[in-house]
C-alpha cells in the first residue's frame, strides 16, 4: 500500500516513513476513541491503524461505549470544550467515570503492557486513572476546538488529562496549559480512501438523478454531521439570500450522525423545519459508509460550504479542496488553517457574509477554477495522511527517547 501513496505524495515522503519506523518496529500501540463510524476521528483511524500495522507497529483500535447517560455527558463535554456553558450533574459524571472503569476492567492487561496508548478526545480520557501501573506512554489527543473551553468542565477533565505523558492538539490556539509536553498535529485525509479517489463521470452524474438534483443549475453543498456547531440552519439562510439574486441556484445539505452524538436527530428536525419543503433544498441523511456518494456530491458541486461556528479541523473542507473546490468556511478553528482567505476560498462569520461570497464566485466561474486549483495544491503539500503519520511517528519516537540528550534516526 505504501507504494500507492508514493505515487501521490512522492517517493521521498514514503522513504522518510520507512526511516522513521526502523527503531519503532514491533512497538505495541493502542488507539482508543468512542465510535467506529461517524466523524473525522473514526475516519482517520480506519486508515491510520492499517498503515501503522503495515509499517511494523503492533496497532490495535479500541472503542469505549456506554448507555445514553454516558453519551449525554460526553456530548456535554464536547459542547463545553467548544465554549458552551454546560451543567453536568453528579449522575452524568459518575456514569462517565464508571463507563471508563468498565472498559479498563475488560482490558487491563493489554493497556498496562502497551508501549504507547493514544486516547482520543474526552470520552475515554478518564481511563488513565484505572492504570496506575501502566508501563508505556499515554497520549491524550484532542480533536476539538478547545480555544475557549467552559472552565468548570475543563477543570474537571484536566484532572484526568494532566496524568498523561503528552497531549496533542490540532492547532496552537486550541492548546491548553498542561504539566507535560504539548504537541501540534493537524488531521489529514487519505487520498486513497473511497471518499477521495477519482470517480468515473457516470458515477458523478448518477447523484443528480438519485437525489433529484438539477445538473443544469449551480449546486452549493455542505457535508457534515447534523450538529448545531456546523450551522446548517445558517447555511439555509445564506442560500435564501443568494436566491434573491441568483434564482436558479440549489443547495444540498448532506450528512449523517455519529453513534456518540445524541443531539443529531433534534438538529436534523430543525434543518427540515427551516427548509420547509423547499424543492431547491435537498437534505440528505446518508449512512456512515456512503463514502463514494459524498465523493460524487463534492465533485458535482460548484461551491462547497462549511459554515461552522466552531470546528476542530473540518475534514470535509480538506476533502473538497482536494477535489479542486473553493470552500466558503466559517472563520474558526481548523478551517482557518486550510482556507486561505481570497486564495483557496473565503472565511465568513455570518449568513450574509457567506451569501456575498457565494454570489461573487457564481458570477466569476474563472475564479472558482483558479481557487480550486490552488486549494488542491495546498492540501497536497500539507494535509495528506503521509504527513500525519510522519508526525505521529516522530511524536512516539520523541516520547520513548525523551531522556536522551541526542536522538538519532538511522
Amino acid at each position: 500500500m505504501l507504494e500507492k501513496y508514493a505515487e501521490i505524495a512522492g517517493n521521498d515522503v514514503v522513504e522518510h516513513l520507512r526511516q522513521l519506523i526502523k527503531p519503532l518496529k514491533g512497538l505495541r500501540l493502542v488507539h482508543i476513541n468512542s465510535t467506529k463510524s461517524g466523524g473525522g476521528v473514526a475516519e482517520i483511524l480506519h486508515k491510520m491503524v492499517p498503515l501503522m500495522q503495515e509499517l511494523g507497529i503492533d496497532t490495535r483500535w479500541e472503542v469505549i461505549t456506554g448507555e445514553s447517560l454516558f453519551y449525554e455527558c460526553t456530548k456535554g463535554f464536547h459542547n463545553a470544550m467548544q465554549g458552551n456553558q454546560v451543567n453536568l450533574d453528579d449522575r452524568h459524571l459518575s456514569t462517565y467515570e464508571e463507563t471508563n472503569r468498565q472498559l479498563a476492567a475488560s482490558d487491563t492487561a493489554d493497556l498496562n503492557e502497551a508501549d504507547v496508548v493514544i486516547v482520543h478526545d474526552p470520552q475515554p480520557a478518564a481511563l488513565i486513572h484505572s492504570f496506575p501501573e501502566r508501563k508505556g506512554k499515554w497520549v491524550w489527543r484532542c480533536h476539538i476546538d478547545a480555544s475557549r473551553p467552559f472552565r468548570p468542565v475543563w477543570r474537571y477533565l484536566r484532572d484526568f488529562v494532566k496524568g498523561y505523558d503528552a497531549s496533542v492538539f490540532s492547532i496552537a490556539p486550541f492548546s491548553q496549559q498542561l504539566p507535560h509536553p504539548v504537541y501540534l498535529i493537524a488531521p489529514s485525509i487519505d487520498p486513497l480512501h473511497e471518499k477521495n479517489i477519482p470517480l468515473p463521470a457516470e458515477e458523478i452524474e448518477a447523484v443528480y438523478s438519485r437525489f433529484d438534483i438539477d445538473p443544469e443549475r449551480p449546486m452549493l453543498l455542505q457535508v457534515s454531521r447534523f450538529d448545531r456547531f456546523k450551522d446548517p440552519v445558517g447555511v439555509i439562510r445564506a442560500f435564501r439570500i443568494v436566491r434573491e439574486f441568483i434564482p436558479n441556484v440549489q443547495l444540498v445539505l448532506a450528512g449523517g450522525g455519529a453513534s456518540d452524538d445524541p443531539e443529531g436527530e433534534a438538529v436534523l428536525n430543525e434543518v427540515h423545519a427551516t427548509a420547509a419543503n423547499d424543492p431547491n433544498i435537498h437534505v440528505l441523511l446518508l449512512p456512515g459508509d456512503a463514502h463514494r456518494t459524498i465523493n460524487a456530491l463534492q465533485r458535482a458541486a460548484h461551491i462547497v460550504i462549511q459554515k461552522s461556528l466552531r470546528e476542530g479541523f473540518g475534514l470535509t473542507v480538506t476533502e473538497a479542496m482536494w477535489k479542486n473546490k473553493p470552500v466558503i468556511g466559517g472563520d474558526t478553528g481548523g478551517i482557518r488553517l486550510q482556507v486561505l482567505n481570497h486564495k483557496t476560498g473565503f472565511l465568513v462569520n455570518t449568513p450574509e457574509g457567506a451569501a456575498l461570497r457565494i454570489r461573487y464566485l457564481l458570477n466569476n466561474p474563472g475564479i472558482i477554477q483558479e481557487m480550486g486549483d490552488r486549494a488542491r495544491q495546498f492540501i497536497h503539500e500539507n494535509f495528506l495522511i503521509t504527513r500525519h503519520l510522519r508526525e505521529y511517528l516522530t511524536l512516539i519516537f520523541s516520547l520513548l527517547n525523551g531522556k536522551n540528550d541526542r536522538i538519532e534516526v538511522a
